[in-house]
């Protein structure tokens, strides 16, 4: 089984590759969306699911995302199509960090997909180049909520706590407009929904071979949450307009 093939499953129960909630997902798009008929971008859409809420929500909103997956992209076409919204989401197929728009949104998306462009500070730098004065960028990345282990920080990435984060993101030129921690609930309803539906999976098919690496692989990732990085690795959504246009 491939990363892809892995992901798919795994995030069958919870759609939103992100430790969020319906209704944090559903502010954090009030909340960055300024209006009904907004042009929104997301950066690393995968199966879209930020954009197919919002698009279901707000009948005049148009929509564009990025990712490098065909197979996720083929999962936004379907979804779309079943909730009549396929007219106005329109998806390419390339790396996020390429992209050249035609004209500048409204509001840029990108929630869990930094790692696209090497972190945090780049990945905005990216979303200003697309985003229309006034304009709003929703971005969601992890951060340390405590002291990492070398091992976690080897596996996730070099985060930075939380003050450290916003003080990051306002001395790179942007102002916080709302934002959100994810609540341990969230967190650990993320971890269980993921390695639980993929072990399930795996259980179900106790005698295809990835069936067994589906089994392995969500007993691996359920230890590796609970013994190197629960305790230490947290995520922030922020919604971000830049301090001077």
């Amino acid at each position: 089984m491939n990363h892809e093939q892995i992901s798919r499953i795994a995030h069958t129960d919870h759609p939103v590759k992100a430790p969020l909630d319906d209704e944090s997902v559903r502010r954090l798009l009030d909340r960055a969306i300024p209006h009904e008929d907004a042009r929104v971008l997301d950066l690393g859409c995968g199966p879209a699911e930020w954009l197919l809420r919002a698009l279901a929500s707000r009948p005049g909103l148009r929509a564009e995302g990025v990712d490098v997956s065909a197979d996720a992209l083929a999962q936004a076409r379907a979804a779309a199509a079943d909730l009549g919204v396929q007219d106005r989401l329109t998806l390419h197929r390339g790396r996020a960090e390429e992209f050249v728009p035609d004209r500048p949104f409204d509001v840029v998306l990108s929630v869990g997909a930094t790692h696209a462009f090497g972190g945090l500070l780049p990945t905005l730098a990216a979303a200003r180049e697309h985003l229309a004065p006034g304009g709003h960028v929703l971005v969601g990345d992890g951060i340390w909520q405590g002291e990492p282990t070398r091992e976690a920080v080897e596996m996730l990435g070099d985060f930075a706590d939380l003050a450290a984060t916003l003080d990051l993101v306002t001395a790179d030129g942007w102002t916080p407009v709302h934002g959100h921690v994810s609540t341990r609930r969230e967190l650990d309803d993320y971890e269980w929904a993921c390695w639980g539906t993929l072990a399930a999976w795996g259980l179900d098919r106790p005698d295809h071979p990835d069936g067994v690496e589906a089994l392995a692989t969500a007993a691996t990732r359920r230890t590796e949450w609970l013994r190197v990085y629960r305790d230490t690795w947290g995520f922030l959504s922020l919604v971000l307009r830049r301090t001077s246009d």
